[in-house]
């Protein structure tokens, strides 16, 4: 686009765009925005806020899904399962002063280092997966969609954000991804008490082998 200026004490307001006649340009009193609107939309220099436009609605042929959405809600799943191959082994000690104590670093096995790298892991995938998602919904019409920086804070904050405006061009679809990570909560809450279930019995078991000898 041109950066050609209505003039330097133009106060704020929408004049014609200096890159397309047909449209005008909101123009903050020192830069061009990038709000946009037809010409007869406002009268040029007419003091108003820039009214954001309503998201055009989505034919009900395009498609609101696609493998990086689906990766983002199953990949909670990678470190539950990996969760189901570690089994710690507490191992006891006996200090200078003649206390038995369990071992701390016990617990440190390539099993629990295996476990924090997938959570890592799909930290970073899950951010990543999001940009690519947001690039493919642009691609396929949807006018500002929820933006990939929220995986940042929560892999759960962007698939919520991302299906509210999906659904909002898409009526009645675009809520599939919120049902599966519900599952998946479901599904990691049960495999995550019967672990911590188990877990239990074997400190218990292996404490109480360790005091009879």
């Amino acid at each position: 686009m041109t950066q050609s200026t209505p003039g330097s004490a133009t106060p704020p307001g929408w004049y014609p765009d200096p890159s397309d006649p047909r449209l005008v340009r909101w123009w903050d009193g020192r830069a061009w925005t990038a709000n946009q609107a037809p010409a007869q939309f406002q009268a040029p220099g007419q003091f108003q806020v820039p009214v954001q436009q309503p998201r055009p609605q989505l034919s009900p042929e395009t498609p609101v899904y696609n493998p990086f959405i689906w990766a983002i809600t199953l990949l909670p799943l990678l470190s539950i399962l990996l969760l189901l191959t570690w089994q710690p082994e507490f191992k006891m000690i006996t200090t200078r002063q003649g206390v038995t104590t369990m071992d701390p670093f016990s617990m440190y096995t390539p099993g629990y280092f295996l476990l924090m790298g997938a959570s890592f892991l799909s930290y970073g995938l899950s951010v990543f997966f999001a940009f690519l998602d947001r690039q493919r919904l642009l691609k396929s019409g949807v006018v500002r969609p929820f933006h990939w920086a929220w995986a940042f804070l929560s892999a759960l904050v962007y698939v919520i954000g991302r299906s509210v405006i999906v659904r909002k061009v898409a009526p009645n679809r675009g809520l599939w991804p919120v049902w599966a990570t519900i599952a998946v909560f479901v599904i990691s809450m049960v495999i995550t008490g019967i672990w911590m279930s188990n877990f239990m019995q074997s400190v218990y078991s292996q404490l109480g082998y360790s005091v009879q000898t």
